[in-house]
């Protein structure tokens, strides 16, 4: 008997599940930080419960959301869920969103002021719009702030009058990067890595 095609909830939570092993063997979702979330539907988003370690996440850590951010099972999402929800308002295209707290990310964050300047790497190509290493792309930096909804709108202002760009950081924080979907938000994760790693060797800061 042919199983029942998967849900898309199904799809989404396991696809964030995975994620959540990737990142964590990679040492960039220390302790349990770090948030992860995919589109399901133009109300419905599959995002992970607050306080769950992305290393060992399961299915049942995944939970649903509406486009407001309310939670339609009881549950708490990630304390960071607004700015999840500002990318998802502002940009139909994006499926998936994930956050994490890297060293380097967190390193750069702290030591670049309010943008970082990434300019004539090949890997640029990475990113969407990029079809030559002559190019920059500027990374945007915020200050930290627990006030999420305050965050949220600094991200929807700066993004409004600046050229769209393949993440941002949060000073001492960590990297918010999106895609099309979690593979490609995973690829943006990687990129950006090398990237601020690059960034952080020019700087004296780290060795290869």
């Amino acid at each position: 008997m042919t199983p029942a095609p998967a849900t898309p909830f199904a799809a989404a939570a396991a696809s964030l599940v995975e994620a959540g092993r990737l990142l964590y063997a990679q040492g960039l979702v220390p302790a349990t930080s770090g948030n992860f979330s995919a589109r399901l539907g133009p109300d419905q988003i599959a995002i992970t419960v607050s306080g769950v370690h992305k290393g060992r996440l399961g299915v049942d850590d995944i939970m649903e959301i509406d486009s407001a951010g309310c939670a339609r099972d009881g549950r708490r999402p990630s304390a960071e869920t607004l700015l999840h929800i500002q990318l998802y308002r502002r940009y139909p295209g994006v499926g998936a969103v994930l956050h994490h707290h890297s060293l380097y990310a967190t390193l750069i964050s702290q030591l670049a002021g309010p943008r970082l300047v990434l300019e004539n790497y090949e890997l640029l190509k990475a990113f969407p719009g990029v079809d030559t290493h002559a190019t920059a792309v500027e990374v945007p930096i915020f200050a930290n702030d627990q006030d999420i909804g305050r965050l949220a709108a600094a991200v929807e202002d700066y993004m409004n009058t600046h050229a769209p760009a393949p993440g941002y950081l949060i000073a001492g924080h960590g990297l918010y990067t999106w895609g099309d979907s979690v593979e490609t938000a995973l690829k943006h994760v990687e990129a950006l890595e090398f990237l601020f790693r690059c960034e952080l060797m020019k700087r004296g800061v780290t060795s290869p």
